[in-house]
């Protein structure tokens, strides 16, 4: 009896807590759907039936007359932005109060794959993304793709054998072997030989990655519930230790030193070599309002988060953009014409191989590939936390330290208002007579403001040169499993994964260049 008194009163005062934040969008004006205890207007998120870029996008066009609209994920507020100037003052111009992406539920460091340039928050992620920018300029790019050629060759060999045999090719495991081979040998300096395995490491670590189960939906419940109690599990338990081993093995095989690969790996050493990172903090200022200072040390467990985050986030995005272009140049034939054309036009000039240079001057291909990722973004919808108290002067309110921001990319990017037909595969979009009427900050692939995505350019040309190395030797159609519209997986979190497999078949041409 007293057992069952108990737990009523724990449940009773759970119940209480989850409510008690469900006035704070009302009494600013906002207006949002009638919440749920426990469960906010997060229901289906928190059943896996839903991902949060499923719920932004429906708040998003639920409410098509406001600049914002509230929600509440557990009992968390939250915001989704629909106004483009708001969206320009979070990312960019008031980026100092909305530097933190609010993901890192472990900030007193018992998770340490969480100190990456992707989850870290204030100084730790500005010191990282100081020392790391170096590692993406146009030269370092160049003496990286003769690497890429590599992949791309065995990706072609690898082409050959499902077109010789007629075989359903799943797209996005194609693709994302050939990107993990990239990602392993420009960044790390490892054969993994992903493209020649049935069993690779991409099956593997993939899904420890990205794939939810039922103890991540538990976890979804309590850290936006009783966040204090979900800071003692770890989100990356079944990557920490593998990280952290795979770090010490290629150090110790480097010696500690830079090898002269001029990779990640080299990048990482290099800035260890130069002692503590310094810079000003984003965090904390002196008493005359002039920024302090904050340190750094890159130890080998911050080494490891940054691999862990150049494999995760260059992998899942990489893997998704690529694979949803071939799908998409599979249900339009005449588009894909183009694209071969546009290739076959370009390997003519540069003796039929492909080159740094060559790539570059691909642009119907790069157009494709950009209207590609406005129809599939990777991230459906991008996460900002206000750091301290905020006046949003376009919506007329306040935010309070604590309140996330969601820009429903996917949605933006399938809004009539800012592009035309926009269920219409149409590559155009991006020629240099369209683009430039695309709205600032309806188009948001890789982000934008001082988080937009660091690997930027290099996503873009290691995902060209392998739709490159395919199209100029094969033609893609459906298969006959194939789904026009494929889902996209309930359980995506940070990014948006199809749901099951995306097959297509390759046929290999027979008016390729010579």
């Amino acid at each position: 009896m007293i057992t069952l008194t108990v737990a009523l009163v724990v449940l009773s005062l759970f119940y209480y807590y989850s409510i008690t934040s469900f006035k704070y969008w009302k009494t600013r004006g906002i207006k949002h759907d009638k919440p749920l205890p426990l469960f906010g207007n997060c229901l289906w998120y928190f059943l896996g039936k839903k991902s949060i870029s499923d719920v932004a996008t429906e708040t998003y066009w639920k409410y098509c007359n406001e600049k914002a609209v509230g929600l509440f994920r557990g009992g968390r507020p939250e915001l989704v932005i629909r106004d483009l100037e708001t969206i320009k003052q979070v990312l960019v111009t008031d980026f100092v109060n909305f530097h933190s992406r609010g993901l890192n539920h472990c900030e007193d460091g018992s998770e340490p794959m969480m100190n990456n340039l992707f989850f870290a928050k204030g100084d730790v992620w500005r010191l990282l993304r100081q020392r790391m920018t170096p590692a993406f300029t146009t030269s370092k790019l160049k003496a990286m793709f003769p690497l890429i050629v590599e992949r791309a060759e065995k990706l072609q060999s690898r082409a050959l054998a499902f077109a010789t045999t007629g075989q359903t090719m799943d797209a996005y495991s194609f693709m994302a072997r050939y990107t993990i081979d990239f990602i392993a040998t420009c960044g790390f300096g490892l054969d993994i030989k992903a493209l020649e395995q049935e069993d690779s490491p991409v099956d593997k670590l993939g899904p420890k990655i990205f794939k939810y189960n039922t103890r991540d939906m538990f976890l979804r419940f309590i850290n936006f519930n009783l966040p204090s109690i979900g800071k003692q599990f770890k989100v990356f338990r079944d990557t920490e230790i593998e990280m952290v081993t795979l770090t010490k093995q290629i150090l110790k095989e480097r010696n500690y030193e830079p090898s002269g690969r001029n990779d990640f790996v080299d990048l990482l050493l290099e800035c260890r070599k130069k002692g503590l990172i310094v810079g000003e903090s984003i965090e904390n200022k002196k008493a005359d309002g002039s920024p302090e200072t904050a340190t750094l040390e890159l130890d080998d467990v911050i080494l490891a988060a940054q691999i862990f985050v150049f494999f995760s986030a260059g992998f899942e995005t990489s893997s998704s953009a690529t694979s949803f272009t071939l799908h998409l140049l599979a249900y339009n034939p005449k588009i894909q014409k183009k694209v071969q054309e546009d290739i076959d036009r370009v390997l003519s000039k540069f003796d039929n191989t492909l080159s740094y240079d060559a790539v570059k001057d691909m642009t119907y291909l790069e157009w494709t590939f950009k209207e590609s990722m406005r129809i599939y973004p990777a991230g459906g919808v991008f996460v900002r936390e206000c750091n301290q108290k905020t006046q949003i002067p376009n919506l007329n309110t306040t935010l309070d330290e604590g309140v996330r921001i969601l820009i429903p990319v996917y949605a933006l990017h399938h809004d009539p208002q800012y592009f035309d037909n926009p269920e219409e595969f149409r590559p155009e979009r991006f020629s240099p007579e369209e683009f430039s009427n695309i709205i600032k900050y309806s188009y948001l692939p890789f982000g934008e403001g001082p988080r937009a995505c660091i690997g930027e350019r290099l996503a873009l040309m290691q995902s060209l040169a392998g739709l490159a190395a395919i199209l100029s030797r094969f033609t893609v159609e459906p298969a006959p499993e194939s789904t026009r519209h494929p889902a996209y997986d309930p359980l995506s979190e940070i990014t948006l994964m199809v749901k099951g497999q995306l097959p297509l078949l390759l046929k290999k041409r027979n008016d390729t260049v010579t």
